[in-house]
């Protein structure tokens, strides 16, 4: 009986023993800074998942490429006003693939042509075209003349042409001047009493010719000019 007491004294003894030792050996590992094995002083970063990964990797753009914008649909534009309207609007094209339709040319049939005496400058006499139709109508090159019949045309002065061709719209008119003699003294002149005006297209084809009576003592030496068909009477009687 006292043999077994024993025994078990002694047991309990050896097993405070050893839990002394163990928590003696703990308190050194804290005192000297160290971390028993298995321990951490902070905690793991969450893993991450599939579905985190690609969309991460789906919104950073690959190496080597732009990143891409959103194309604005079509029938709109940026600085537009939002409703699909396109403010760059072009022209229509006309039948031959202008944007404005062909003007007819004034003709006999849509127009009248006077000739008339001025007292500046001398030896000048001035036609004038006036549109008596219903629509524009162009007055294109300059009027063939003829006078008293003869058959070659008169000549024409190409430094008279206009920047653009002379448009009228219904009562409207254009001018042309007429000098009759060259230089004094090169030709004898020949007195005239009608003048024949062809007006033409714009391919420069005749559209009619109109017979006009020319004031009186009219003479040409064949040396003058007409010019172009111009907007002011002005610039008919400047050459």
């Amino acid at each position: 009986m006292r043999t077994n007491r024993i025994r078990t004294i002694a047991l309990a003894a050896t097993a405070l023993a050893a839990a002394l030792s163990l928590t003696a050996c703990g308190g050194d590992d804290k005192a000297m800074g160290t971390k028993p094995a298995g321990t951490a002083d902070t905690a793991a970063p969450a893993a991450t998942s599939t579905d985190d990964k690609a969309q991460s990797e789906s919104d950073a753009p690959e190496a080597g490429k732009p990143e891409t914008q959103t194309v604005p649909a079509e029938g709109k534009h940026a600085g537009g006003n939002g409703n699909g309207d396109n403010n760059d609007k072009k022209p229509k094209a006309g039948p031959n693939g202008n944007a404005t339709a062909e003007i007819p040319a004034c003709t006999p049939q849509n127009s009248t042509v006077k000739v008339s005496s001025v007292s500046r400058p001398i030896n000048h006499l001035l036609l004038t075209v006036t549109n008596t139709g219903s629509t524009n109508c162009a007055a294109y090159y300059a009027p063939f003349l003829r006078f008293d019949g003869a058959q070659s045309v008169y000549p024409i002065l190409d430094d008279s042409k206009p920047q653009a061709v002379v448009t009228l719209a219904p009562g409207e008119e254009a001018y042309a001047g007429i000098a009759l003699l060259g230089e004094p003294g090169d030709n004898e002149p020949i007195p005239s009493d009608n003048l024949g005006v062809i007006m033409v297209d714009k391919n420069n084809e005749s559209k009619g010719e109109t017979t006009l009576k020319l004031p009186a003592d009219t003479a040409t030496d064949g040396l003058g000019f007409v010019t172009y068909w111009q907007s002011d009477v002005e610039n008919a009687l400047m050459f």
